[in-house]
Formats: structure tokens, sequence, C-alpha cells
């Protein structure tokens, strides 16, 4: 069905502003509370509400899929924990800004610790674009702000929460603490492209299905990742890093940057794009293991239709 290019009915409109000033009070609220009041109010309301929704039985399936050895009583505790880690990262959100803390100068430890800032630094310095890929690990919008602060000239991919209303008070949060923005959206491409050919650097998150993708192995499973970041890594031929975030206790956190990846190229010499994204999507699996409770268990990552793995195992066999 063909969608309307009509104006928005007055109603409509009325009902966004009312809900961007619910959405604005809630985050006010939010802020007076402070993060970590505020992020143990968000994880209250998580581990309440959470194993409620279709989602907690999609978060079940995968960790038993990852964790065949794990016992049900194990199981269902990393979901708890994930929802836990989810509802204080939206808790976190209003608090963007005050969380990374980070100087490097400074003898007192804040709330956020850098590990491999030179590797930001080099990317800020050596005049060559680059690409920094990202997981739904613990407060995951924090390499942006780093970024930003640090006078890394980045894009952050990101994609706008449905609700128009929760959506742009998240876009104003996001334009105060972070660098260049992007939503994933059509045509979205050729802004990032554009970045690069100004020795810019995007930042993405690859760890969600991406229907169009391309087939890797991730928790022993086949999953469809987004191939752009490997486009753009062979076009450009550009440094390729990747960041996670970890949540440490007393409320603090550590970003950790890797240095470029070495990822595979073809006879021709040029980065081979699914092995590419088999590469950065190695290094995901390797944080997951690592902090598996940190990570958003919820998202329904392995949806590979049969055809498509009987295509691709064709390939393989085929002379």
């Amino acid at each position: 069905m063909q969608q309307s290019n009509r104006p928005r009915s007055l109603l409509s409109r009325l009902t966004e502003t009312v809900m961007v000033g619910v959405v604005r009070g809630v985050f006010a609220f939010s802020r007076a509370l402070g993060p970590e009041r505020s992020g143990a109010i968000g994880s209250a309301l998580a581990r309440t509400f959470g194993p409620l929704l279709k989602a907690h039985k999609t978060a079940l399936a995968n960790i038993r899929a990852a964790y065949p050895h794990k016992s049900e009583a194990e199981v269902k505790a990393l979901a708890m924990a994930a929802w836990d880690n989810l509802g204080r990262t939206g808790g976190e959100y209003p608090h963007l800004g005050n969380l990374f803390d980070f100087d490097p100068d400074s003898t007192v430890p804040g709330r956020t610790e850098v590990d491999g800032i030179e590797h930001f630094l080099a990317l800020r310095d050596d005049g060559k674009p680059g690409i920094v890929f990202s997981a739904h690990l613990a407060n995951w919008e924090l390499p942006a702000i780093c970024a930003a602060r640090f006078g890394l000239d980045t894009t952050a991919v990101f994609r706008a929460p449905n609700d128009p209303a929760i959506a742009r008070v998240i876009h104003e949060i996001r334009s105060e603490t972070m660098g260049n923005l992007e939503a994933a959206r059509q045509g979205a491409a050729f802004a990032m492209q554009g970045a690069l050919e100004k020795n810019g650097h995007l930042g993405m998150l690859i760890d969600q299905h991406f229907t169009r993708g391309v087939l890797v192995d991730f928790m022993g499973r086949k999953a469809l990742v987004n191939p752009i970041l490997g486009k753009f890594a062979r076009n450009f031929d550009c440094p390729v890093h990747g960041v996670r975030v970890i949540r440490l206790p007393n409320h603090r956190f550590r970003l950790q940057l890797t240095p470029p990846l070495d990822l595979p190229r073809d006879p021709d010499g040029l980065i081979n794009v699914q092995g590419a994204m088999q590469a950065m999507t190695a290094v995901v699996e390797e944080w997951v293991r690592e902090y598996p409770e940190q990570w958003l268990w919820m998202h329904r990552r392995w949806r590979v239709p049969a055809k498509v793995e009987t295509d691709v195992q064709g390939k393989v066999s085929s002379p």
C-alpha cells in the first residue's frame, strides 16, 4: 500500500506535542534523581516488567542456544541480569553528558575510564577516514560522547525509536553530547560515504539483524549482519576499530578501543566484505562472551531464512 503524503492531522500533532512534554518531564525527574538513583529505578522497572514481555521469551531462547550447557536457573538469572543492564541504561540516558567524565590528566578516577585513548587520538590526528564498530553492551551511547569530547570528527549512525515523542527527546540529548548524527534510513549511505570522503569517521552498532545482510557466524549460529561497514572499508581501505563499553561496580564504566583490525583480503588485495564483517562479528562475540549479562539478548538476532542458508551452503560446496 502506498504511503500517504498528506500532512498529519491536528490531533496527531497535538498528541505528539503532549507526549513530548510528558517524556521531557520524565527525563527532568530522572535528572533530579541523579544517575545512580535514576539507573536503579530503571533497573527495578525492567526487572519487574521485562519478564512479562514477549522479548523475555526471545532472550531466554537466545541464551539457551548460545549456552546449551547452562542450567535453566542460570539461563533465567542471565536474562534478568540483561534486563537489569537495559533498565539502568534507560535510566542513565538523561545523564549521558555527566556519565562521561574521563580526564587523562586527572589523578582522581571519574565515572568513566578509557582503555585505548591513544587509538582515539591516532584516529583523530592521522588525516585519514576511519571506521569504528560497536555493540549493544553496557551503556553503548558513551563512545560517541568520547569521540566528541576528544575532537574526533565522527558521524554516529543510529536507529531512531519508533515513538516520535521519545525519538525527539532522545535526539535532543544526543545532539547536546555527541558529534554528527545520521539516522539509519533510506539514503543514509550517501551521507555516510560523504563523511568518509571528508576524512571523517563512522561509528555504528553492528550486532542486530539486517534482512539484506551478509551471513556470519555469531555465538555458534548463523546470523545476518549489515555489510555497509565492510563495503566502506573495502572502498576506502581505512582503519577499522572496535569499541565497547563495560559496566563496572560502583556505577562506573570502562571504554575499550581495539587496535585497527587486520581484515581479510581477496586475491586482488582488496578487503573482502563478508570476511570483514565476520572479523568484526568475531570481536563482538568475544565481548559478549566476556560480559554476557551486559548484552541485549532480547533482540531477535538470529533470523536467517532457510533459503539463505541453503543458497550459501550450495555456493560453498559447488566447484
